[in-house]
């Protein structure tokens, strides 16, 4: 296919304003999510993953996680939660995690259901 560009694992895009962090989660617009490979400052060209299972994602506390939840990114307080309104799915729990656990592992990407 001539118009075929790449699978979407790794997406090249462009920072938003305030920049990312290598190895912190971030969503760019309504419904790109993943984690960037380095830093890069506001409006410079970054590579980020889009899926993947991840270790030490930032969870919020207060509710548990099974193996195969789904989990949602909070783009306001910067976390992965069970919580789905008015927040963008993005994947699902790999391993159980305490409620009062700061940090979990999961897989990004793509999600049946």
């Amino acid at each position: 296919m001539q118009n075929y560009n790449s699978k979407g694992g790794t997406l090249q895009l462009t920072a938003p304003a305030g920049g990312v962090v290598g190895g912190s989660p971030v969503q760019i617009g309504a419904g790109i999510f993943g984690v960037p490979v380095a830093n890069a400052a506001a409006g410079d060209s970054f590579s980020l993953v889009t899926k993947g299972v991840f270790s030490d994602v930032p969870k919020a506390t207060g509710a548990a996680w099974a193996e195969g939840d789904y989990l949602y990114w909070d783009n306001t307080a910067k976390n992965l939660t069970k919580t789905a309104t008015n927040n963008l799915r993005v994947g699902v729990a790999v391993s159980a995690a305490a409620s009062g656990d700061a940090v979990g592992a999961a897989k990004i990407g793509p999600v049946v259901g």
